[in-house]
């Protein structure tokens, strides 16, 4: 078995091990996403609230590789398109439809291109996983700034849906970035 993410590491060799295995995580990442949306800090000019959710997106994206992190967030959308409270402040059809919307269809992007970014090796340095950590956030954070400007009118949705969380996510990016790496260190010793 070739070893490209963390997740690979501990993959079972047996064929019903590895579902299993895959199953596992995927269902716990859902989990893990939902928790971290429950860490939120409400903002008094945004319908957008700051949350650890995207950082649990991107995390999940690094550590699992596209494949997992795309079932983790889909797993993620369906439980709250269902009703189950797990996204930031609500749930159901309605909440996913309404302002923060696009956030939400952002974090399948996002969490693909993370775990291709892990699977190319880019989990292995800072430099590259910082970088990895910011497109990503970016691509949550327009794709979301888009689809707010239809509630809000695009000089709103930039301002209250895009350049408060610029600075946040440069901070999640660093914590990330450090984090990535030193792990890879630890699993070589």
């Amino acid at each position: 078995m070739n070893v490209v993410t963390y997740a690979d590491v501990f993959q079972p060799r047996s064929e019903v091990g590895g579902r299993l295995y895959n199953l596992t995580l995927v269902v716990l990442g859902s989990i893990f996403i939902a928790l971290m949306a429950q860490v939120r800090i409400p903002l008094p000019f945004s319908p957008v609230p700051v949350t650890g959710q995207t950082l649990a997106i991107l995390l999940i994206g690094m550590l699992y590789g596209r494949n997992r992190a795309l079932a983790t967030v889909g797993l993620y959308l369906s439980e709250g398109l269902m009703g189950l409270p797990v996204f930031a402040g609500g749930a159901g059809l309605s909440y996913f439809l309404g302002p923060t919307g696009g956030y939400l269809i952002g974090f399948l992007f996002a969490a693909y291109l993370l775990g291709m970014f892990a699977e190319w090796g880019w989990d292995r340095r800072f430099g590259s996983a910082f970088l990895a950590m910011m497109i990503g956030s970016v691509v949550v954070l327009t794709l979301g700034t888009i689809y707010l400007a239809a509630f809000t009118g695009w000089k709103t949705a930039w301002m209250s849906g895009f350049l408060p969380f610029i600075g946040v996510d440069i901070v999640k990016s660093i914590v990330a970035a450090t984090l990535l790496p030193a792990g890879w260190r630890i699993l070589k010793k």
